[in-house]
């Protein structure tokens, strides 16, 4: 009894000190940007190399955020990516909801059209999307730039999962107590696969606040830039041995701090999404 507790110790202590030391070197990375905030240029490339700055410098990094301008590219980020998200989440349900729970003789080959087209690599759609954009009169705004997301395979592919889980009982309940098609996806299918919703809001809100290369394409007025293009500019006014290069990490901090207390608040239901518990337990 004694020598099996004893191996579940071990165990158990192996287990934690793997987690912890892969937790340091997924952290640290964060941790040297963090501290980058607060260095100059020469203590960032003095060698040896110090992981602590000499001072820490709170003031003149509040007086860097002022300056730095970075806000507006986050707010636009905030903007594309949580309105963006929403109304394709919307899109995307309704849609889903369809192909699910309203099977037609074409039902499946549509969806099968649908998942083809998400074997396309991204830079295909590039042109088309540009000359649509240009003939609605759509190029250089947000509101283009969210158009083209609307149609995202994966949502529709994840939702599908998700909704097929969904005991059929509850909607044909629903559909006899005369609810109509659009009060059983809001009062029956959507709380029941809600982490499967957080879920597809988390991963497409990162793709779209983080993107580059499209939005580069399509968005010319700085004024409008993403974090991602925001950020590039540090990189190409000074050159990669002119520029300052605390300012480069506040601004890479401001960057993925959003993100990652997004996760750090709902990670419970992404978890649980990413597990696919939903429908019936």
């Amino acid at each position: 009894m004694k020598e099996e507790t004893i191996k579940k110790y071990v165990g158990s202590s192996l287990r934690h000190l793997v987690l912890m030391i892969s937790s340091i070197l997924f952290a640290f990375p964060f941790f040297w940007m963090i501290m980058g905030i607060f260095k100059t240029n020469n203590e960032i490339w003095q060698t040896p190399y110090k992981i602590l700055p000499e001072h820490f410098d709170v003031i003149g990094v509040w007086a860097s955020v002022q300056e730095i301008h970075f806000g507006k590219y986050i707010l636009n980020s905030f903007y594309v990516g949580i309105v963006g998200t929403v109304v394709m989440l919307f899109v995307t349900m309704l849609f889903t909801y369809v192909i699910v729970f309203m099977p037609g003789r074409w039902t499946n080959r549509i969806f099968a059209v649908v998942l083809a087209i998400y074997m396309l690599p991204g830079a295909v759609t590039y042109v088309p999307s540009y000359v649509i954009l240009s003939r609605l009169g759509l190029l250089d705004t947000l509101a283009g730039l969210m158009f083209t997301y609307l149609a995202n395979i994966f949502a529709v592919f994840y939702l599908r999962q998700s909704f097929m889980k969904t005991s059929r009982s509850y909607i044909e309940a629903a559909r006899i107590d005369g609810a109509s098609h659009w009060e059983t996806l809001r009062y029956v299918v959507f709380p029941m696969n809600k982490s499967a919703f957080y879920t597809v809001f988390i991963l497409t809100f990162v793709q779209q606040y983080n993107n580059y290369m499209w939005p580069s394409i399509m968005l010319k007025d700085q004024e409008k830039y993403l974090v991602s293009q925001g950020l590039r500019q540090f990189f190409i006014q000074d050159g990669a041995y002119g520029m300052n290069w605390s300012e480069v990490m506040l601004a890479s901090t401001l960057t993925i701090l959003p993100v990652i207390v997004l996760f750090i608040l709902g990670q419970k239901w992404f978890v649980t999404g990413i597990m696919q518990e939903s429908g019936l337990k």
